[in-house]
């Protein structure tokens, strides 16, 4: 059985990273990772410490090898450990060993960069709703994505232009 055609969509808090990753699956009919982290800190009970994002990182990768198993063609991936990365050299000023060899490894055959353009949508589990701090973790991310050696498409606008300009970079790379 062939290996599903990873996509990962990737970017700063309240960019609709989850509405895409759902949109895109439902589109192809393919599944589709929730953000691991979500279900790990609603159940933490506690904040969250520096040895918490690499199990947050275990978990996300857990999720996303199940669900490839699930696919036909396509994985749809809302987000991956480069979001660990971000937020652990943010907040703690270093990322585990263990993430950064993992995100070495991990292929993905496209990146879609989400833009700051939506509106912030409110929720307990996010951090920084200041546009300034927005763009400053997409533009953390826009070079994660430049130096991946993936194709990659920064997608903005209202949700259906995101969706038809996702799909439209999918099926030009032949899917």
């Amino acid at each position: 059985m062939q290996e599903p055609k990873r996509i990962l969509i990737l970017g700063p808090e309240s960019t609709g990273k989850s509405t895409l990753a759902e949109d895109l699956a439902n589109y192809f009919g393919e599944p589709w990772v929730p953000e691991y982290a979500r279900e790990y800190l609603e159940k933490l009970g506690r904040e969250y410490r520096y040895e918490d994002l690499a199990e947050i990182g275990k978990g996300q990768i857990f999720q996303e090898d199940r669900q490839a198993q699930k696919a036909k063609k396509l994985l749809f991936c809302d987000t991956d450990l480069r979001v660990i990365h971000i937020w652990s050299e943010h907040k703690y000023g270093k990322t585990d060993p263990w993430v950064m060899d993992q995100i070495s490894k991990r292929k993905y055959d496209l990146i879609l960069l989400t833009d700051t353009d939506l509106p912030w949508e409110p929720d307990p589990l996010r951090e920084y709703p200041e546009l300034e701090m927005r763009e400053y973790f997409f533009e953390k991310y826009l070079n994660l994505a430049r130096g991946s050696g993936f194709p990659f498409l920064i997608v903005s606008g209202n949700k259906e232009s995101r969706l038809q300009s996702s799909v439209e970079a999918i099926k030009n790379l032949g899917y």
